[in-house]
């Protein structure tokens, strides 16, 4: 008897412990709803850049603050992520005596529930700013836009070199973890949350049953608030956590969509839609009329719109097409991020060097 009473509470233990297809799903959710959703906001800045151009050149900070908002809200509520959540899984603490019989509806302890929300937030703005940051630092070495003083230049070189191997480590130990979950010798298949000090199960008919009867009991408990100070809190909280239920149900009902969008404008499936919907190539414009009435367009072809003066090293923004002095145009969408000419969004891989013949 007790030989089989410890085979069921190890497959208890098995069967609540998720699969590396779930939680490996998981962790795909978030990192596709990002760029989906910067792809949207793209559109709308290049449509309308005067209205919608914040967005685009703030948005990894409206992000974070959003996915803060969010993922607080399901910490506190669920002891999950809103990925995790969705896939039906919530965190426990590690080591903790009441183990799996901890309730979602619980909560995390507070120790594990800030480290959490830091680590979920915190973690992807920083690596996407460093990427970003590497990025930029690339393109002035190879330009030589600013080139580095002698006494920086070694760091700054040495920083550009050891970047690469630094991130196929940080890789490397997120691939090594998923092994190790893979083969049960860990509890978590994130380096991340062991950070956290915490691991993944999956959610029971009783944590289902809990969290439904405390969100009835949470809807049913509002009181009105008597003095300042408590309206002011009750205002506060209500209007977060509108912000944070409107934006779980609308990631809820639209993530398919989102993930949907990720592909296909991933760039391993651009080549396959640019030979589907591929356009012929319509011929050069014969003349251009520069009588428009423009203060930006110099009447000359040759002069730079920026400087106003003949054109020096040629180079064309591809989003718009006009024709400025490299220098010129590379300080002015590295400061605005924008086309010069038509206020289109615009980074610094949109600059192409034109040669002529005689060059």
């Amino acid at each position: 008897m007790a030989e089989h009473g410890a085979h069921l509470t190890a497959a208890s233990a098995s069967d609540d412990r998720p699969s590396i297809f779930e939680v490996v799903a998981q962790d795909s959710l978030m990192s596709a709803v990002r760029p989906a959703l910067q792809h949207v906001v793209k559109v709308l800045a290049e449509s309308n850049p005067g209205r919608y151009g914040f967005l685009w050149r703030w948005f990894d900070e409206i992000y974070t603050l959003l996915d803060l908002l969010l993922q607080q809200h399901f910490l506190s509520r669920c002891s999950a992520s809103f990925s995790e959540n969705f896939y039906g899984l919530k965190r426990i603490a590690v080591g903790d005596s009441k183990g799996l019989h901890q309730l979602a509806s619980a909560g995390l302890p507070k120790k594990q529930h800030w480290k959490s929300l830091l680590l979920l937030v915190l973690v992807p703005y920083l690596k996407t700013k460093l990427d970003k940051l590497v990025s930029s630092l690339r393109e002035e070495d190879e330009y030589s836009i600013h080139p580095p003083s002698s006494s920086w230049k070694r760091f700054y070189r040495a920083f550009l070199a050891a970047y690469p191997f630094v991130n196929m480590a940080w890789e490397g130990w997120f691939l090594s973890q998923q092994l190790c979950y893979i083969l049960g010798k860990a509890q978590h298949h994130s380096p991340l949350l062991g950070l956290a000090g915490v691991h993944l199960v999956r959610l029971t008919a009783e944590d289902i049953q809990a969290l439904e009867q405390k969100l009835a009991v949470a809807t049913a408990s509002q009181q009105p608030a008597h003095s300042i100070k408590e309206q002011v809190q009750s205002a506060v909280k209500k209007a977060l956590g509108g912000v944070a239920l409107s934006l779980s149900t609308s990631l809820s009902v639209g993530v398919f969509f989102l993930q949907f969008l990720d592909w296909w404008y991933s760039s391993e499936n651009q080549e396959t839609i640019k030979s589907l919907t591929a356009l012929p190539t319509p011929p050069p414009p014969v003349h251009l009329d520069y009588g428009t009435g423009s203060p930006l367009l110099p009447k000359l072809k040759t002069v730079c719109p920026l400087c106003r003066k003949i054109r020096a090293n040629d180079t064309v923004l591809s989003t718009s097409g006009f024709v400025f002095c490299y220098r010129c145009v590379y300080t002015y969408v590295k400061s605005h991020q924008r086309c010069p000419i038509t206020g289109y969004a615009t980074e610094l891989q949109h600059l192409v060097k034109l040669y002529s013949p005689e060059s």
